[in-house]
């Protein structure tokens, strides 16, 4: 059952499994302390979730200020990447014992899942993900999960929860990723200008779209801003998965938005593979090739990527990686593994088929990134 009306998000049938992502914000107060009552009546939903018989699983921020208001530490204990690396180590505590606390009230048990950029951007460890997920989720527990911030460095991390819920979602075969925002959702402009209106659809995430988002978080606890929740959108629909926005600041958020339809709601195009899916959700690319206009029409109508469409290439990629096929005007229309490295790939850029074996020395593969190995964005 597709799903495009927010109401459905409780519906067992339309979305058996939900990842619920709990901003900074929402759970912790300016002055630092979990906000209790709210979390309470938020997980009397959760637990009404799964009393229903849908499988749920948390994104929770939080962390690093809940540890930088027991360390003192200046700016939330984002001042510093250091800052943030030790206020997540000490918050982590609190907030895994914050959420077993009130989950075990309801007869619930909560597994604290802690992870990197790399343990979804690399295909074994993805995997690795996936199941403990399935088994966790099997056994009845409700995994909550958030960045591991304290070893993660700038180079090396999701950034926010948002597009951390969408990788989870595809991860975990979810049905939707409910983002608990302090907004209703995405609005055709700055929502503080004069006739600002909420957009409750959205069927595709068009540039025009993009047009609309404003970036940064406006309370100053979390990381993400509206661009980081339509990537994860885009993240989210590559899967088939459903992605909504809400307003979590008032008590029982979940039950008081979708009974009045109030938020956004991102319907999925389709549903792409898995292995697809995963690799149109990667947040790192080792290189790129860009192509010319013949190339991307091929692309479009479902071809491989032949070299002798490809114009430049960038990186230092090795065979197997990930990288991103840019059109003529730079947008970037596609992701694929390289059947070829780099240097490899700029040898044969330009040339026809027929001339590969003799610049390569060996007989060549059939593309430089076959359509299998490909996904269109």
């Amino acid at each position: 059952m597709p799903i495009d009306r927010l109401p459905q998000l409780t519906d067992p049938a339309a979305a058996p499994r939900l990842v619920i992502k709990v901003g900074s914000a929402l759970l912790v107060g300016k002055d630092g302390e979990p906000r209790r009552a709210w979390l309470t009546l938020l997980v009397g939903e959760i637990a009404a979730a799964r009393a229903r018989g849908q499988d749920v699983i948390v994104v929770s921020s939080g962390a690093i200020a809940l540890g930088a208001r027991k360390l003192g530490l200046a700016r939330g204990g984002r001042g510093s990447l250091a800052d943030a690396q030790a206020a997540a180590a000490v918050g982590q505590i609190a907030l895994a014992g914050l959420w077993a606390e009130l989950l075990a009230a309801h007869g619930l048990i909560a597994a604290q899942v802690l992870l990197t950029l790399e343990d979804l951007e690399d295909r074994r460890r993805y995997l690795n993900v996936t199941a403990t997920l399935g088994t966790l989720l099997a056994s009845g527990a409700v995994p909550v999960i958030n960045e591991n911030d304290t070893v993660a460095t700038e180079e090396i991390r999701f950034g926010d929860n948002d597009r951390l819920a969408a990788r989870v979602g595809q991860a975990a075969g979810a049905s939707a990723v409910l983002l608990l925002s302090d907004i209703d959702g995405l609005y055709d402009r700055d929502p503080r200008l004069e006739g600002a209106v909420r957009v409750p659809v959205v069927r595709g995430v068009t540039p025009e779209i993009h047009a609309m988002a404003t970036g940064g978080s406006s309370s100053g606890l979390g990381s993400g801003g509206m661009t980081s929740k339509l990537q994860a959108a885009e993240i989210a629909g590559l899967a088939g998965i459903a992605l909504a926005i809400i307003d979590g600041r008032p008590d029982s958020p979940i039950g008081a938005a979708l009974a009045e339809e109030r938020g956004t709601l991102f319907c999925p195009p389709g549903k792409a593979r898995a292995r697809k899916a995963w690799l149109g959700g990667k947040l790192r690319m080792k290189g790129a090739v860009t192509v010319d206009a013949g190339a991307a029409a091929a692309l479009a109508r479902g071809s491989s990527l032949l070299a002798a469409g490809v114009t430049a290439v960038e990186g230092a990629f090795l065979r197997g990686d990930a990288i991103a096929v840019h059109g003529p005007d730079g947008t970037v229309l596609a992701r694929g593994l390289s059947e070829y490295d780099a240097g490899e790939c700029a040898a044969l850029m330009g040339r026809p088929s027929a001339e590969h074996e003799a610049l390569l020395g060996y007989a060549p593969r059939s593309a430089l990134i076959h359509r299998d190995q490909l996904v269109m964005l």
